[in-house]
Order: C-alpha cells, then structure tokens, then sequence
C-alpha cells in the first residue's frame, strides 16, 4: 500500500531539508575547524573585504579580493591572477577555499559566486574577521 499523498511530500520535504542542512554545515567553516585547516596547510584564504579593510589587519596568509573584484578574479587566466594579487589562482577542485569578511554577509556572497563559477570546495568562514580578531588576534 502506497503513502498517502500528504504522507509523501512530508517525507519528500524531510529528506529535502536534511540535504540543505548538510550542504549549509559543509559550506561553513566554524573557528576550530579553520585553525586545523591551517595548520596543516588545507585551506587557501580569500579576504574579501576591501583593500583598505584588509591593510588594516586580516588572518595570516589570506589574499585580499575585493567582493566587487571576484567574479573577474576567479575568471583569469592564471598568469594574470598571479600578476594582480601575487598568489596562485584558486583550481576549480580545490578544497576548502574558504572566503572571509568582516561580519559574514560578503563571504557568504562571495562562497555563493564561487560555488556559481564552479569552485566545488567553496566555503565560507562564518564568524569572519571579527570573531578572528575578537579569538586569535
């Protein structure tokens, strides 16, 4: 005997909302588990702020790409990339390429692009610069 209608998209609606919730933890990156990425070297940082935001303090071996600059940036050719912001161009595989601002929207925004532009291992730093300062600083 097959569920009734109603028992179906309830269950439907169940299993869609466990996968979101999946997908939005493994998008996220906590403070813990960013200090172990960078420990042992798994993570490439992109600082999104403006450049001014970024002089004035950001987490040790971030590159700075303005938010407004991303999507051309992640669209270089690799030499131009490194030319403009002195650092290898992110390959679409990586992993853990975590993006990072001062609150939390721009880098949510920029994981968002990323993700849009094919960079599978986009994620984001949701406590930002400010929780970092505010821990590590």
């Amino acid at each position: 005997m097959l569920p009734a209608p109603r028992e179906r998209a309830k269950s439907a609606f169940l299993r869609l909302a466990i996968v979101v919730c999946t997908m939005a933890r493994a998008s996220t990156v906590s403070l813990p588990e960013l200090r172990s990425l960078l420990a042992s070297g798994r993570a490439r940082l992109i600082d999104v702020r403006s450049r001014e935001e970024a002089a004035a303090g950001t987490i040790p071996g971030a590159v700075n790409i303005p938010v407004s600059e991303l999507a051309s940036a992640l669209q270089m050719e690799p030499a131009a990339f490194q030319a403009l912001y002195s650092a290898e161009k992110p390959k679409l595989e990586d992993e853990n390429l975590v993006f990072f601002c001062q609150m939390g929207k721009r880098g949510f925004q920029a994981m968002q692009l990323a993700r849009g532009l094919g960079y599978t291992g986009a994620r984001n730093y949701a406590g930002a610069y400010r929780e970092w300062f505010e821990k590590e600083g």
